[in-house]
Parts: structure tokens; C-alpha cells; sequence
């Protein structure tokens, strides 16, 4: 009887860590491996003057204003460039975390421009992987300057200007961002037959984070060669480049940078550049943008909050 008893205690204890191993095993089934996304990839929409990837929360409303001035070197006289200014005021709203839309107005050559802007693909890790981040977006902008030729049959349809581009960007750490931005620029009225209507570009842009609220931008859009051949103002169009820094101040973002484009939309510092950054055509400009909350607060500014990854997905 003694021996059976042990007997019988030994083959539990031999069939324990099997079964312990088969409920250890059903357990981690259960647990499913967070996705986490990646927030944060630039600070606000705007790189310096192109569009980033970034999108913000349904219901939440942008303000954004922007200047450029002269050129720092037209010297003291015009106390390097600051006596002269163009601005740009712009509303963005989000329909959607996903979905968005603008409209602004320019002084320089009195532009009104809209725009719809569409968050295709986040970034992710973990149980679902994806490497960048994807945004569309296309706008149409309208020059709104008296003809210089008014005597001459002019049409609507040679005031207006759109833009097409696909914003491809990866957060490869907490402080450092690359985006790309194949560009397509079409201009319905253009100076002469050499002049392309279509325009193709590809920008670079690159974000470096310095503290927690300070980073460094840079952005270049290169204009495949042989599509603009008319001078402008008696100038050679250039391919615009631009560096900043951008500080981030509660509900404010601050983007100082230095650039050799006057315009603050794709029509013009894609197409229409002049600056030489060697011979000192140097734009000195910011942004300032505030955001407003017109819906629950509740979730609102998780894609802002610092750069870290949120833990859970976004409402979509």
C-alpha cells in the first residue's frame, strides 16, 4: 500500500512541469503583443516650407502665421531685410486624425491657397511592423494680382496653380527624423514653350532633436533639370534650401530659419526660388502656430506630447 501511494506521488510530480509548461504556454497565447506607433515625427505640419507628414486630431483647429523678409544682404539700408516683409496667415483644421484641410492667404503676389492633406500610413512597431509614416497631399492656389497686360484677352484659368505631392517619412530614433517629398508642381500659364507646365521635384527634409522642445530642420527641393528655363525678375531659378530651428513653447511652436525663398506655398519655393545662398540671398523668416481644441480634450495632443511612441493605436 506504501508503495503505491508513493508511487502515485511520484507520477504527479513527474507530470507537473508538463502541465505547468502547457499553462504557461496558454497564457502567453492570451497576451498579445502591443502595436505601437510612432508619434511626433516633426513637430507641427510645416517642416520649414513644405508640408510634413504630420496631421492633427479631429476637431482641432491650426492657426498658423508666417513671414519672410528681404534679403540679408541688402544691407543696412534695408536693415538686412527686415524693412521688407511678405506673410502668410493659414487655418488648418482636422476632419479626422487622418484627414485634413487648409486654407491661407499671402501677401507676396496676393496668393490664396487651399489644400486637403490624408494620413494613408503610420509608422508601427511590434505586433504589426510598418517603416514610415505616408501622407498625400494636393492643393490649388490662386494668384489674385492685377494683369500686367490687361488690355490683352487674360483668363481665370491662367491664375491658378496646383501642387501634388506623397510625404514618405520614418522616425529612425527619438531624435532624428528623414522625410521625402516626390513633388509634382503644374502651373497653367508659363512664360514661354521652354517652360514646363508639370514641374517635378524631390525634397529632403531631415528633423534633429537637440533638448525636448528644441530641434534642428533642415530641407532641400531639388527641381529635375531642364523643366524651368525662363529667368525670373531677370534671375535663374534655384532649387530652394532651407535651415531652422524649432522651439516648442506650451501650445506654441516657433520655427526660425533661414532660407533662400520668399514664398511660403509649393507654387512658389519650388518653382519660382531665386535666392543664391553663396552670394548671401538669404531670407531670414519664422512660423508661429497654435492650436485650438474645438472638441473633447479628452485624448487630444497624444501625437504631440514629447516624441515618444504612444503605447496604444490611435482612434481611427
Amino acid at each position: 500500500m506504501r508503495k503505491s501511494l508513493i508511487a502515485f506521488i511520484l507520477t504527479l510530480l513527474a507530470a507537473w512541469p508538463a502541465r505547468a509548461q502547457d499553462l504557461l504556454d496558454l497564457l502567453n497565447a492570451t497576451e498579445e503583443e502591443p502595436v505601437e506607433y510612432a508619434f511626433a515625427t516633426f513637430k507641427t505640419t510645416r517642416l520649414i516650407n513644405g508640408h510634413s507628414v504630420e496631421t492633427y486630431s479631429g476637431k482641432e483647429l491650426l492657426f498658423l502665421i508666417s513671414h519672410r523678409f528681404g534679403r540679408i544682404n541688402g544691407g543696412a539700408s534695408e536693415f538686412f531685410g527686415l524693412d521688407n516683409a511678405t506673410i502668410r496667415l493659414g487655418l488648418e483644421y482636422g476632419i479626422t486624425d487622418r484627414l485634413g484641410v487648409g486654407l491661407g492667404r499671402s501677401s507676396f503676389e496676393k496668393l490664396y491657397d487651399g489644400f486637403v492633406k490624408y494620413k494613408v500610413l503610420q509608422q508601427k512597431s511590434g505586433a504589426e511592423n510598418f517603416p514610415v509614416t505616408v501622407t498625400l497631399f494636393s492643393s490649388v492656389a490662386i494668384k489674385t494680382l492685377e494683369w500686367p497686360e490687361p488690355e490683352r484677352e487674360n483668363y481665370f484659368s491662367s491664375r491658378m496653380y496646383y501642387t501634388f505631392q506623397t510625404l514618405i517619412a520614418r522616425k529612425f530614433s527619438e531624435g532624428f527624423s528623414l522625410q521625402l517629398s516626390p513633388t509634382l508642381v503644374h502651373r497653367n500659364l508659363v512664360d514661354s514653350l521652354a517652360d514646363a507646365n508639370d514641374v517635378f521635384a524631390l525634397g529632403v527634409g531631415a528633423r534633429q532633436k537637440i533638448t525636448g522642445s528644441l530641434s534642428v530642420n533642415a530641407e532641400y527641393f531639388y527641381v529635375f533639370p531642364g523643366q524651368i528655363s525662363s529667368p525670373l525678375n531677370g534671375e535663374t531659378v534655384q532649387n530652394a534650401l532651407s535651415i531652422g530651428l524649432d522651439l516648442e513653447t506650451g501650445g506654441h511652436v516657433f520655427q526660425l530659419h533661414m532660407t533662400n525663398s520668399r514664398g511660403m506655398i509649393e507654387k512658389l519655393f519650388v518653382t519660382e526660388s531665386t535666392g543664391n545662398w553663396l552670394d548671401g540671398d538669404i531670407h531670414f523668416g519664422f512660423n508661429i502656430s497654435r492650436v485650438f481644441s474645438l472638441g473633447s480634450s479628452e485624448g487630444k495632443g497624444e501625437k504631440r506630447k514629447g516624441d515618444a511612441p504612444a503605447e496604444a493605436p490611435p482612434s481611427w
